[in-house]
C-alpha cells in the first residue's frame, strides 16, 4: 500500500518546502499502515459476512435504499451492486425478497435514517468491526458510480457519525473500494472477470443465480459428471477422460465462486 506515502509527498512538495514534502510522506506512510491493516482485517472478515444478524441486514437494505435515492435515481450500476452485496451475505430467495422491500422502504420520504443508525449501533452492531463492515457494504454500492454528489457524502459522513467511524477510517475505506474498482478496469482485473463469467458458465447459471442455486448446480454437476456415477456402464477411456475433466472444471469453477461469493 503505497498511495498515502505518494499523496503525501506530492502534496509536500506543492508547497516547495523539503520538510513539508518530508512530512508528508511519514503522515502517507502512517495512512497506508492503517489501510493495510484495515484491508488485511476486512479479508478476515470476508469469511464471516454472511453471520450478521436480519436486523444488520434490514438496516443495511433500508440504508442503502435510502442513500441511493438520495440524488433523485437509483442507477443501474447501484441495483446491481446491491445485489451483488445479497449474494455475498448469501442471502435465500425469501431474504432476497425481504431485501428488496426494505430497499424500496429506504427510498421513501421521511426514512428515519438517524434513528435507525442509532438502533442499529444499540442492537446488532456493537462491534467495531460490525460497523465497519456495515459502511464498507454501502459504499461498494454508492461507489459504483464514478462520482459521489455533495449531497451524498454529507449522508456517507452523518452515517458514519453515529456509528462512530472517523474520517481517517471513511477515507481508509473509500480508498480500498477504488482500488479494487481500479484493478477491475486494469487487463489483470479484465483476466479475472473472465475468469468468473467462465465459472458461473461452467456451471450452468448466470451472475444472478442465488447462492443456493449455485450450489445445488455444483451438486446437480457432480452427481452427473463424476467418472464413479458413470463406472458402472463400462464406458470407454476416451469418456472417463472427459468425466474428469469435466468434474475438475466444475469443482475449480465452483470453488472459485464459493470465495467470492463467500457461500458456506
Amino acid at each position: 500500500m503505497y498511495w498515502g506515502k505518494i499523496i503525501g509527498t506530492l502534496a509536500g512538495l506543492a508547497m516547495r518546502n523539503p520538510w513539508a514534502a518530508a512530512a508528508g510522506f511519514i503522515l502517507g506512510h502512517q495512512f497506508d499502515r492503517g489501510f493495510a491493516d484495515r484491508y488485511r482485517l476486512f479479508e478476515k472478515q470476508g469469511a464471516d459476512i454472511s453471520r450478521v444478524s436480519e436486523d444488520f441486514v434490514q438496516a443495511l437494505f433500508q440504508t442503502m435504499g435510502h442513500l441511493t435515492k438520495i440524488d433523485g435515481r437509483v442507477s443501474e450500476d447501484e441495483i446491481r451492486s446491491a445485489r451483488m452485496v445479497m449474494h455475498r451475505l448469501s442471502l435465500n430467495p425469501a431474504q432476497v425478497r425481504r431485501a428488496i422491500g426494505w430497499f424500496d422502504a429506504g427510498k421513501r420520504p421521511g426514512f428515519p435514517l438517524v434513528q435507525k443508525m442509532r438502533e442499529l449501533r444499540r442492537v446488532s452492531a456493537r462491534s467495531a468491526a460490525d460497523r465497519l463492515t456495515f459502511v464498507r457494504l454501502l459504499l461498494e454500492v454508492v461507489l459504483a458510480k464514478d462520482r459521489l454528489k455533495k449531497e451524498e457524502r454529507a449522508l456517507i459522513w452523518k452515517i458514519c457519525t453515529e456509528l462512530g467511524i472517523g474520517r481517517v477510517e471513511l477515507a481508509q475505506l473509500e480508498a480500498m473500494i477504488r482500488a479494487q474498482k481500479g484493478f477491475k478496469r486494469s487487463p489483470a482485473g479484465d483476466a479475472d472477470a473472465v475468469r468468473v463469467r467462465q465459472a458461473y458458465d461452467a456451471l450452468g447459471v448466470s451472475s444472478d443465480a442465488t447462492n443456493d442455486e449455485v450450489k445445488k448446480a455444483y451438486r446437480r454437476l457432480m452427481n452427473k459428471n463424476h467418472p464413479d456415477k458413470i463406472s458402472g456402464s463400462n464406458p470407454g477411456a476416451d469418456v472417463i477422460a472427459e468425466a474428469e475433466r469435466r468434474t475438475r472444471e466444475v469443482r475449480s469453477a465452483y470453488e472459485m465462486l464459493k470465495a467470492r461469493r463467500s457461500i458456506r
